[in-house]
C-alpha cells in the first residue's frame, strides 16, 4: 500500500513539475499556500506554538534526560544479571513414528501353528 501511495505521489509531482500546465498549477498551489501562511490568524497560531515550545522546552528536556537515565540503568542492570543455570535433563531422540500411530500389542496377532 505504501508503494502505491508513493507511486501516485511521484506521478503527481512529475506532472506538476514536468509539464507547462503542471508548472502553472504548481505556481497556483504555491500562491495559495503562501496566502494561507501569511494569513494573520495562521501567524497568531504560529506565534502561540512558538512561545509554548520556548516555555516548555527546558521541562521536556529535563524529563527526557531523567527517563533516559532510568532506562540506561535498567538496561545495565539487566545485562549484569546472569541467566539461570540449566538443570541436567535426559534428552530423548524423537521417534520416527508419531505417538498416535504407535500400537502396543496386548496379545500376539499371529495365529499359533498346529
Amino acid at each position: 500500500m505504501r508503494g502505491k501511495i508513493l507511486l501516485v505521489l511521484g506521478l503527481g509531482i512529475g506532472y506538476v513539475l514536468g509539464t507547462r500546465d503542471g508548472r502553472a498549477r504548481y505556481n497556483q498551489m504555491k500562491n495559495a499556500a503562501l496566502k494561507v501562511w501569511n494569513d494573520p490568524r495562521v501567524q497568531e497560531q504560529v506565534s502561540a506554538a512558538t512561545e509554548f515550545v520556548k516555555e516548555n522546552a527546558p521541562e521536556v528536556a529535563s524529563a527526557v534526560s531523567v527517563n533516559v537515565k532510568k532506562i540506561a540503568e535498567r538496561v545495565e542492570a539487566a545485562r549484569s544479571v546472569k541467566p539461570p543455570t540449566k538443570r541436567a535433563t535426559t534428552v530423548r531422540k524423537p521417534s520416527s513414528t508419531p505417538a498416535s500411530k504407535k500400537t502396543t500389542p496386548s496379545a500376539p496377532t499371529s495365529k499359533p501353528k498346529k
